[in-house]
């Protein structure tokens, strides 16, 4: 088999079209026609088989929040390969290309949702956080007492940016979430408003839009009826109160409310049962590109003094190998090349610890750590613990 790696051009677009029809299903509605790759923030890569497309993949162009500062992100999606050349390792070489090319224009890190975790660990890619929808009674949020505090009315294009400040303030508290900036996210005010059933905004006595949700009416009522939310998020207590008693007056006819979220959903604390059902999730995966600059980045707490060494061994990228000294102060890192330290990360443990997911000692348990003195295992938790893990954007 000779087998090349490239870029995908106008002219492959319909024999990406018809393998991604292969792989992820053929959508209702008709596909684009003539079939397009020129979308704004998405770069393709092909494997060929002389002249026959194999396999394919996406590089998307992301900033993901962590440690409180958007970080650029290559989000890898569309991952396809032809159902007669599975199992060749016709991936190896496509990801090379396209995580060499995403750390040319300047990502630090990829992420992914994986159909199947194993296949992307080669690569130095663990599972950090889940995308998930839950259900929830539509009875339980009716019964979570509305405050007298805000008002609720329905979202306008007006609003767009007020409800993109709610969803900064939230995100860049998390590790994990999407920024919803830059050449990915193109929609129009009023593409997101019209994109929903409706959007309601929680607003205070001074008038300040403390909280949103969007949400989707569907299909049906009584037994079958339900309500899907994409996005329910606050900046106080009473906004979150507010927005769920919202969606649970419509109990009386529809008989569920299923909601997309991630880790450890604040609304969840308001509710006055334990209901809560996972119904679909999606682990979500990340990899290191680039070992000093993805840890220079980030902020780290403003109290803590340390200079600490290690070593990353194992990366797909065997650039990213090697020792590494961190030194950190004033909330600020300064990671560069050094001797091996005697602590040493999978590229997978590097991933786990970045996301704030695992503790060191979790780490050590899984094989993803070893060395190093056990009492310096504290500060790497306090350097990069103390955030929640969040993913709001399936892509």
């Amino acid at each position: 088999m000779r087998l090349s790696v490239r870029r995908l051009e106008p002219v492959d677009a319909e024999a990406a079209q018809q393998l991604g029809m292969e792989a992820f299903g053929v959508p209702g509605n008709p596909p684009p026609s003539p079939a397009t790759i020129d979308q704004p923030g998405m770069t393709w890569f092909g494997a060929f088989e002389d002249d026959l497309l194999v396999a394919r993949l996406i590089d998307r162009e992301y900033d993901s929040f962590f440690g409180g500062v958007p970080v650029p992100t290559c989000g890898v999606a569309g991952v396809t390969v032809a159902a007669e050349h599975r199992g060749q390792g016709i991936l190896t070489p496509l990801f090379d290309s396209l995580l060499r090319s995403a750390k040319h224009r300047g990502a630090l890190i990829s992420t992914l949702f994986p159909s199947a975790p194993r296949i992307y660990r080669k690569f130095g890619y663990e599972a950090i956080a889940d995308y998930v929808t839950v259900e929830v009674p539509s009875t339980v949020l009716a019964a979570v007492p509305r405050p007298t505090t805000m008002r609720t009315r329905r979202a306008t294009a007006a609003d767009f940016d007020s409800i993109k400040g709610v969803y900064d303030s939230w995100a860049r508290q998390q590790n994990g979430p999407l920024t919803r900036q830059g050449v990915s996210f193109v929609a129009t005010a009023e593409d997101f408003i019209g994109s929903f059933t409706g959007v309601t905004v929680a607003v205070d006595a001074a008038g300040t839009i403390c909280g949103f949700v969007s949400w989707n009416r569907g299909q049906g009522f009584g037994e079958g009826g339900s309500i899907k939310v994409a996005d329910l998020l606050g900046t106080g207590a009473d906004a979150y109160r507010a927005l769920l008693s919202v969606i649970g007056s419509f109990a009386s006819i529809t008989a569920s409310v299923k909601i997309d979220t991630s880790g450890d959903d604040l609304a969840r604390l308001f509710l006055p049962s334990i209901q809560w059902k996972v119904i679909e999730s999606y682990p979500y995966m990340l990899t290191i590109l680039d070992v000093p600059e993805a840890l220079n980045r980030r902020r780290y707490p403003s109290g803590m003094t340390a200079t600490l060494r290690f070593a990353v061994e194992g990366n797909f990228l065997v650039e990213n190998d090697g020792g590494y000294q961190l030194t950190v102060a004033d909330g600020r890192a300064n990671c560069a090349p050094a001797d091996h330290g005697h602590r040493t990360f999978t590229p997978q443990g590097l991933a786990l610890l970045y996301a704030g997911t695992q503790s060191c000692a979790n780490l050590r348990m899984a094989g993803h750590l070893n060395g190093g003195d056990l009492n310096e295992d504290l500060d790497w938790d306090a350097l990069f613990g103390g955030r929640q893990q969040h993913i709001r954007d399936h892509f």
